[in-house]
């Protein structure tokens, strides 16, 4: 097991300016990261190949491998003009993975008003062969693709079963976030044991859980409880009983920190990072 961290979780700093893309890298060296993960908020690599370039020399410099490129997209609701536009612009995106010299690649694959089983079996066929055609081109470069449990539409671990097995590629997987269930109301735990098995990377992540409203800085489930991003190890989520049924499932690849509250993103950061290393030797 190699612990990394997401760059996401680095930014609050990147927004107040303290940190760019680059000085990321380092900063997760710093902090003992034994991989990054890059997220591309607020740039994009597609236009930039210098900057591609300086992070992978930062990530060369600093001693640490890009283990995964996290992108959005979008296949659900498009007409089969749009449809082939997002698959192509994706696979450009896979063009930046390789550059980066990522072997993983998480892509979005679904957003929907409508999260409605029936609406959701009626796009599956289109999110299958979605990211077939996109695994298929990444196979080329010898890199993984996955979609994360997110974004509420494809949440829940039987949706992302629904279309990990229905894309059947080995070099096809899901990048397993042991907290977001909670977003869709499903079981942690449950889903973690549901989904192990076909994980290409592990996000540690925790949250606060509250019935009620307690102010700014919360957000709703899929029905209705109230959320706020903590620090993994210090949340309300059984984050020991969730990393034991990743260790007792055989995996063994890359687990990655994300951080996404309201504490200072740095000690925050380094808090999840030691609380993670911690439960995963002690289990």
């Amino acid at each position: 097991m190699k612990l990394g961290i997401s760059s996401y979780s680095l930014w609050q700093a990147v927004q107040s300016g303290e940190l760019d893309i680059v000085g990321v890298v380092g900063k997760v060296a710093e902090l003992g990261g034994e991989h990054v993960e890059i997220v591309p908020l607020g740039f994009d690599l597609t236009e930039n190949p210098d900057l591609v370039r300086a992070i992978r020399a930062k990530a060369d410099e600093v001693g640490i491998p890009i283990s995964n490129y996290a992108i959005g997209a979008n296949f659900a609701g498009l007409d089969d003009e749009a449809f082939e536009q997002e698959i192509a612009r994706v696979k450009r995106e896979v063009g930046v993975a390789n550059a980066l010299g990522a072997k993983l690649m998480r892509h979005d694959v679904a957003n929907a008003d409508d999260r409605s089983i029936g609406r959701f079996l009626a796009d599956l066929p289109k999110l299958v062969e979605a990211c077939r055609r996109i695994s298929e081109y990444a196979a080329s470069f010898g890199i993984t693709t996955s979609i994360e449990n997110h974004g509420y539409y494809v949440q829940a671990s039987d949706r992302v079963q629904a279309i990990v097995n229905g894309v059947g590629r080995d070099n096809f997987r899901t990048t397993l976030d042991i907290g977001n269930f909670v977003c869709v109301d499903e079981n942690p735990l449950v889903g973690v044991r549901n989904n192990a098995k076909i994980a290409s990377i592990v996000h540690v992540k925790d949250f606060y859980i509250r019935s009620e409203n307690p102010g700014d800085g919360w957000f709703r489930s899929a029905n209705g409880a109230y959320l706020r991003g903590a620090i993994a190890g210090q949340g309300d989520l059984d984050t020991r009983g969730a990393l034991r049924a990743v260790k007792e499932s055989g995996f063994d690849g890359y687990l990655s920190i994300e951080f996404e509250g309201m504490e200072p993103c740095v000690q925050a950061t380094k808090i999840a990072f030691d609380n993670a290393r911690r439960i995963w030797n002690e289990i």
